[in-house]
């Protein structure tokens, strides 16, 4: 399988293709890397581990005489735009590891420290769903952390997520109305699927009602990329549909792609597209760029 490398091209993020390694190969997150993990208490249960990578300080290059505009060249200067990523249902559990090995982990980890975002890596508990309070509020402590100690930027925060992730990158920004850059939802929805009970007690959004207008009401002008797999068998695609339609009727700013001929796992494809991470550079908090909502450029499945 092709490696992918990101370089900075004139107007943003380009990857080189190159045949080495594996975008699913396991690998120990190392600080040599940029990854550094953290630990914060967990109420009734073990404390929750999570990595934050960052990238190299001392460097903004990630091809020679190329560099990623407004982002840090030393430590103390300037902050770096952070992504908060959200994992699947089959990382949940605290052994503070699995949360890399999918999805975003791989990318970065081939990055080698190049990577140019801080990059946030919380874990769900064993049983947990990113949609319920507790769940949620592990990822957003872990985030604070990121922008805390890694130099993180609070009006360049990127939510995105797959899968179960895709569902929470919809319900935490449901949940933290306006905190957010932009969001990149992948193979998600906001129909919880039938075997992950929610208490009504514990109910964003009225399930019984609506649920695309609930959430785009509160995800308002936060732009939207969302991405999903034409032959997905888990989470059916009109999710994502449903979710841009009702975006697009309330104002907001939506983009989305449909992977012809790709099943659930649509991060794949999804992280190693170059346009999106370009697109998150361009979107800032409340400061939307003026073709954030213009339709998804046409993506072949790299």
């Amino acid at each position: 399988m092709r490696k992918n490398l990101f370089v900075v091209g004139s107007t943003g993020l380009l990857l080189l293709n190159m045949n080495m390694g594996c975008a699913s190969t396991s690998f120990l997150p190392e600080p040599s890397h940029g990854f550094f993990q953290r630990e914060l208490p967990s109420a009734g249960g073990p404390p929750h581990k999570f990595w934050v990578y960052r990238p190299k300080p001392s460097t903004q290059t990630v091809a020679p005489g190329a560099s990623v505009p407004g982002q840090p060249t030393s430590p103390g200067e300037g902050k770096w735009p952070v992504i908060l990523y959200l994992h699947g249902g089959g990382e949940r559990g605290d052994d503070g590891v699995a949360q890399t090995q999918v999805g975003l982990g791989p990318v970065v980890q081939q990055m080698q420290g190049y990577f140019p975002f801080v990059v946030v890596f919380p874990q769900c508990p064993e049983k947990g769903f990113w949609a319920l309070p507790d769940c949620a509020a592990r990822a957003m402590a872990a985030l604070e952390v990121g922008l805390a100690e890694f130099q993180g930027d609070p009006d360049r925060v990127y939510l995105t997520g797959n899968s179960m992730g895709g569902y929470g990158t919809w319900y935490l920004a449901t949940r933290h109305p306006g905190r957010f850059a932009a969001l990149a939802p992948i193979c998600g929805g906001v129909k919880p699927p039938r075997w992950v009970p929610i208490p009504k007690q514990l109910q964003l959004i009225r399930l019984d009602g609506d649920v695309y207008a609930q959430v785009a009401e509160k995800v308002g002008k936060t732009p939207v990329w969302a991405f999903h797999g034409s032959d997905d068998p888990l989470v059916p695609p009109a999710e994502s549909r449903h979710m841009a339609a009702a975006l697009k009727k309330n104002g907001g700013a939506v983009r989305l792609t449909v992977w012809p001929g790709v099943g659930h796992a649509s991060e794949e494809p999804t992280y190693r597209t170059p346009e999106l991470f370009d697109w998150f550079l361009q979107q800032k908090r409340g400061e939307p760029s003026a073709d954030a909502g213009s339709e998804a450029p046409k993506l072949r499945v790299p």
